[in-house]
């Protein structure tokens, strides 16, 4: 795909959805923020009072590294889906950015960076509001770091993925509800899926999309417990659906926008 990008081009698609961004940043900033607050207190003070530790700590901390994913699993999926879908639909603006030397893969690259963007935004945000509780220290944040564009290229492929695919604006609610809502739940963010899930259902688990980077952030936070095969299965699981996804957008975006 290297081959036919333009990486200027594909900036200029990232720096034109930046310059947008600039005028509503306020107004998507303090909904960002205050997400994972919300969560930390309805469920982690919440339902922890009642749970005193889950796997050696408090169940408060147990639910951060997995948030941390789900909130830049958010920011990456809402930009490639909705936010593409109107670009390429309603605004045609990659229309009129094939008037010019942009070509489709850089625009599916400008999007895909601006994508990361916004999961490394949602995601920074809830790993600062964890540090200003005290339940991360700046060491564990940092370790965590790469994570989160990890987490960010996956679900941006994913989205971009459905987008180039439906018809229908209408069918993102199934996305969301149908796709992402039952990862949020079952992917070892609220507990261990290995002490509720047994026999078939734990392969099945690993199909799971979510999983691999809530595994490798809680791996990054607690160190023990996670095997080295275990941390090389879930980058090579995560790189590998992300890159696999993405070469098949390259075909999917040029047949959507000059077919």
């Amino acid at each position: 795909m290297s081959k036919l990008i333009s990486w200027p081009h594909a900036l200029a698609v990232t720096r034109r959805n930046a310059a947008m961004y600039r005028r509503t940043w306020v107004l998507s900033i303090l909904p960002n923020f205050f997400e994972p607050v919300f969560y930390l207190w309805s469920i982690g003070l919440g339902v922890g009072a009642y749970v005193a530790k889950m796997r050696g700590v408090p169940y408060v901390e147990f639910l951060v590294p997995g948030l941390i994913c789900v909130s830049a699993m958010n920011g990456s999926s809402f930009e490639a889906t909705y936010n593409v879908y109107v670009r390429m639909h309603y605004e045609k603006m990659y229309a009129v950015m094939l008037t010019t030397p942009v070509e489709p893969e850089d625009i599916l690259v400008g999007e895909l960076l601006w994508a990361l963007i916004r999961a490394c935004m949602y995601g920074g945000i809830f790993l600062i509001v964890t540090v200003l509780f005290g339940l991360t220290t700046p060491l564990q944040a940092l370790r965590v770091l790469p994570v989160i564009p990890l987490a960010g290229l996956l679900f941006a492929a994913l989205g971009l993925a459905f987008t180039l695919r439906v018809g229908s604006i209408d069918l993102f609610s199934y996305y969301f509800t149908m796709f992402l809502t039952p990862l949020f739940l079952f992917s070892d963010v609220f507990f261990p899926i290995e002490e509720r899930l047994h026999g078939v259902w734990l392969y099945v688990a690993e199909l799971l999309p979510l999983l691999h980077p809530v595994r490798l952030s809680r791996a990054a936070f607690h160190g023990g417990g996670v095997s080295l095969g275990t941390v090389a299965w879930d980058i090579t699981y995560t790189l590998g659906i992300a890159l696999g996804l993405l070469s098949w957008c390259r075909k999917l975006i040029r047949d959507r926008l000059v077919a």
